[in-house]
């Protein structure tokens, strides 16, 4: 009897624990969603950006600490740049000589044209010369036969004639050099202007490398790590901070054949974070694959179809990102749900609520 008691007494209290336990689960657990409206888990991501060196060289300063919200254009890290600077000199250097160059140049074309115009001068008096030994020579010759004139004058009537023509020769010879050099010349003054350019270009290029050793922001976001200390010594394209672009915000999650079927771009999402669950933060579906993540073995059968998940991309809208930026955190999980169609409404739950 005492035996049977006790085993009674065992089994009510069995059956009042199971009832208790199955009200309190009927009590506490959540309501289901309605129709139209597709859950899964996710977690809030963002797109992340190494702050990198375009060259190679020693870092000297890193001006900002990991968890430090940073603008764009926000100056983060400074490069060691003496040895560019030294090079920036001496490429000025180079160009103010190249700058000479071209002064220098220009100077041996006046002086090439002032040569060329008194060799056309000199050829000119060459044929004054030559037209009065001409005449000269005629008048000698007609004197010589009348028997007024020697023959030896006529003689040096003759060589004063011909001297005159070879003298007009040389003459033009002179004007030919002339303009050959003062077409080198020119050529001289194209070669210091290019000498010039160079220079300069080099000086842009070497000006452009010490620019790019301040190394700025490119977006909005939280500094998340900081991947070297001032004074290592890093290569081109070294990485010196991971930072959070915290104006692109999504929430990665997965959904079967059925639900992401029926996902349009756009579609309203709603989140809901484990950390906050009293706020309700909204969203949009940016993203629907095309190609099933979770494929079975084999599908063969409908059944089997329907198992296929496709994963889907919902993203914070940035005006949003922008007014709660300080709240904004990577890596929280949580539940998205998804409107499945525009004539869903959203059960009270999962109405849109955000801090004040």
């Amino acid at each position: 009897m005492n035996m049977s008691r006790t085993w009674l007494t065992r089994l009510a209290v069995i059956l009042f624990v199971a009832g208790a336990g199955y009200v309190g689960w009927q009590y506490l657990r959540p309501a289901s969603l309605p129709a139209g409206i597709a859950a899964a888990n996710g977690r809030i991501e963002a797109t992340e950006i190494d702050i990198a060196t375009k060259i190679g060289g020693r870092v000297k300063d890193i001006l900002v600490q990991e968890g430090d919200f940073v603008t764009a254009g926000q100056v983060l890290v400074k490069m060691d740049t003496a040895t560019l600077e030294a090079q920036r000199r001496e490429a000025d250097a180079q160009r103010r000589r190249a700058i000479v160059g071209v002064t220098t140049a220009r100077a041996q074309v006046v002086q090439r044209k002032a040569e060329k115009n008194a060799a056309v001068a000199v050829v000119a008096q060459r044929k004054a010369e030559l037209d009065a030994a001409e005449k000269r020579f005629e008048r000698t010759t007609e004197l010589e036969k009348r028997g007024t004139a020697s023959v030896e004058s006529l003689d040096n009537d003759r060589a004063r004639f011909e001297s005159a023509k070879a003298a007009i020769s040389a003459a033009e010879a002179q004007v030919a050099a002339a303009d050959s050099a003062i077409g080198a010349a020119e050529s001289q003054i194209i070669n210091a202007e290019a000498a010039v350019d160079a220079a300069k270009a080099t000086e842009d290029r070497i000006q452009a490398d010490i620019d790019d050793g301040i190394l700025r922001s490119p977006r909005d976001g939280r500094v998340q790590y900081r991947v070297v200390q001032p004074g290592e010594v890093l290569g081109a394209g070294g990485k010196v901070l991971n930072i959070v672009d915290l104006s692109d915000v999504y929430m990665t999650f997965f959904l079967p054949t059925e639900s992401a079927g029926r996902v349009a771009i756009g579609s309203e999402v709603h989140l809901v974070l484990d950390a906050i669950p009293q706020y309700v933060v909204p969203a949009r579906a940016t993203y629907v694959a095309d190609v099933a993540q979770f494929t079975p073995k084999t599908v063969e059968t409908t059944e089997e179809r329907q198992k296929l998940m496709f994963r889907v991309k919902a993203k914070i809208t940035p005006e949003l990102l922008k007014k709660y930026i300080r709240q904004v955190k990577s890596g929280l999980p949580g539940m998205a749900y998804v409107r499945l169609g525009p004539e869903v409404a959203w059960p009270e739950k999962l109405q849109v609520r955000l801090p004040q």
